[in-house]
């Protein structure tokens, strides 16, 4: 799909705050209310938003432990892979897995309560996961930028 400037802006207006009012979308691109709408519904159905969602403060949920863990797999069958994709998505303390290159297969970001939550999410879900040969976890001192905003 190509975009133009306006997309890119109308794009990183909802990026900002996606409960702007397409009135107040309308006012900062100088467009019709309608073009607006129009806009949005198009970026919709191509799939470019796909989704819109309320960030919550993980400070505010007592869910502010968070912690990066490598993953290796015993072997790297497709059964393997398949098994322990579908396990870990059903894990809820896990926000994120990517399959990643390099010494380990996978990385998780997984936010918990503290390290005593940690200890247990590791010891009685993660890893009762077949297939995993190792883990290895690294714990955020700081958060230096968050953001769920894609540079156009």
């Amino acid at each position: 799909m190509k975009f133009d400037a306006i997309d890119n802006n109308l794009l990183e207006l909802l990026q900002e705050d996606s409960k702007q009012t397409n009135k107040e979308l309308s006012n900062k691109l100088m467009l019709s209310v309608t073009a607006v709408y129009e806009r949005i519904k198009k970026l919709e159905k191509a799939g470019v938003i796909e989704k819109y969602v309320a960030l919550v403060n993980k400070e505010k949920i007592n869910k502010s432990f968070v912690v990066f863990c490598s993953i290796k797999l015993v072997k790297h069958t497709k059964d393997y892979v398949v098994k322990f994709e579908r396990e870990v998505a059903k894990l809820s303390e896990v926000v994120e897995c990517y399959h990643i290159s390099g010494d380990y297969d996978y990385l998780l970001k997984i936010l918990v309560e503290d390290m005593e939550a940690y200890r247990e999410f590791m010891v009685k879900k993660l890893t009762t996961i077949d297939h995993i040969g190792s883990t290895h976890s690294a714990f955020m001192i700081n958060e230096v930028k968050h953001t769920t905003a894609i540079n156009l």
